[in-house]
């Protein structure tokens, strides 16, 4: 990790941490049984976006660290805790805390156990308990790539199992090895067909980039490029893939986010300046944090808390198209730095969307880890807790940032299982919608065919760490200006 965030991370754990536990409280640590609960307060207190809106997170709530061991002691479980912490569920929907920072830390490289079925979760006709999943796609390299079950493939049950919104995550997340149950639709709803496909889930490397082509149709020379993740350890061949899109000459792209859940806000940085190019220097995007923060960096570098375009990576150019107009398609599993990108260039180029209304989370998080200044090093080593609270909310160049109820496209066209289609064919319904609008062989926008299901999740939110937008670094500054 950078000596620069080292140096801000503790500059600014100096500057606000323990307001409320720095009276009379030198001699006392909290005991060896609530070390996992006073690192959650203290980085809630710290670094938690809507900090001053709950009472127990206050700078005054606590004289001293007695009072607030006393408080700890309460809680009985590091996620009960957690869970106290945050303010309503639904102002915030995402924060969240993990038993295990090594898998998390994977987990943002795409590495995870995984069988390799990326699919969505609906109810099934009629029940408000009873879901069913679908495949969305398959990974390549996974075990599920050498099985007999591919996109639009339906299921129901796992092991002989009905789902259910309160199984699915111990069916679908606990197990190392389960049987899905396949099923059709019958007209009216979900039944077996009697098939079923064996999973086993490895460590596998998801490459975000799943197709990468060139579509020559309509005298047009149009990329298509579908994109799973913001996942920073690929930004160079993301770069490579845009480089190749160049080299063939396209004058437009369709950017295929419709199960991209989000990630790393410098990889969206990198994407919307491969997109644009002519923009380095400009903001791409701005962030705001809780008051205490907030009121220290405007004060002192307000520059810091902006995500501007660029033209490198680390000293490798980035390959630009140049573009004016994007076409991007998207689902309600579109989601964080996926919306970044699409509300980031809209004062810059004509954003068109295409699909459906995306998630809408407009907020950002960090890792914090149990040390004395919440990062990796000298982290405590008795156990393995982390968090990933909430602590930004982040803007475009314009302002606006207010998108909690999604994205809303400019052509809806929902997806529906029956008429999936191929990802990367020209006849993909989505994929056809962006190349007609294009070409201007569209005159309209086609109705939706076949039967929609009402979204329950996927399976990168159900697993957190798949459905997020988050900082690699605390913005820098703070050394200049003390």
């Amino acid at each position: 990790m950078k000596t620069t965030y080292k140096i801000v991370l503790l500059l600014v754990t100096s500057l606000f941490l323990f307001q409320s536990c720095q009276k009379d409280d030198d001699d006392i640590a909290a005991p060896k049984g609530l070390e996992i609960q006073n690192f959650i307060w203290k980085g809630m207190n710290q670094y938690y976006l809507w900090q001053s809106s709950v009472p127990n997170l206050a700078d005054n709530k606590f004289k001293n660290q007695a009072e607030l061991n006393t408080f700890l002691s309460g809680y009985s479980t590091p996620e009960s805790l957690f869970e106290a912490l945050r303010v309503d569920k639904n102002t915030d929907r995402f924060s969240w805390i993990v038993d295990d920072y090594e898998a998390l830390e994977q987990s943002f490289q795409g590495t995870t156990k995984n069988d390799g079925v990326d699919f969505g979760l609906s109810y099934k006709p009629g029940s408000t308990t009873e879901i069913f999943g679908y495949v969305r796609y398959i990974i390549p390299g996974s075990d599920a790539a050498t099985k007999a079950i591919k996109r639009g493939d339906m299921f129901t049950g796992v092991n002989g199992t009905q789902l259910t919104v309160s199984n699915y995550q111990t069916l679908l997340l606990n197990a190392e090895s389960y049987t899905l149950n396949l099923a059709d639709y019958n007209g009216t709803t979900i039944v077996s067909n009697g098939k079923s496909v064996a999973l086993t889930k490895t460590t596998l490397n998801e490459n975000p980039i799943l197709i990468n082509k060139v579509i020559e149709t309509g005298g047009k020379k149009i990329g298509y490029l579908m994109y799973n993740g913001f996942f920073a350890n690929y930004d160079t061949q993301l770069n490579d893939a845009f480089g190749s899109l160049k080299s063939a000459g396209v004058t437009e792209l369709v950017l295929d986010l419709r199960y991209n859940g989000g990630g790393s806000v410098q990889t969206a940085t990198r994407l919307a300046s491969m997109i644009t190019g002519d923009l380095t220097g400009k903001v791409f995007a701005k962030q705001q944090w809780n008051e205490k923060i907030e009121a220290y960096f405007n004060t002192n570098n307000p520059e810091a808390l902006k995500n501007f375009f660029t033209d490198k990576i680390g000293s490798t150019p980035i390959n630009s198209l140049k573009l004016k107009k994007i076409y991007v398609l998207t689902t309600k599993s579109t989601a964080s730095a996926s919306e970044l990108v699409i509300n980031g260039l809209k004062p810059f180029i004509d954003v068109v969307q295409i699909g459906d209304v995306t998630t809408g989370k407009n907020v950002g998080s960090i890792t914090l880890y149990d040390s004395p200044t919440f990062e990796k090093e000298n982290v405590n080593k008795s156990h393995k807790y982390a968090m990933q609270p909430l602590v930004l909310k982040i803007v475009n160049a314009n302002g606006f940032g207010d998108y909690q109820s999604g994205l809303t496209p400019t052509f809806e066209l929902k997806e529906t299982i029956s008429t999936f289609g191929v990802l990367g064919d020209v006849d993909e319904p989505l994929l056809k919608l962006a190349i007609g609008k294009i070409t201007g062989t569209a005159k309209g926008v086609p109705t939706t065919k076949g039967k929609t299901f009402e979204y329950f999740k996927d399976s990168k939110s159900i697993k957190g760490f798949r459905n997020d937008m988050y900082l690699e670094t605390i913005p820098e500054g703070l050394l200049q200006s003390l």
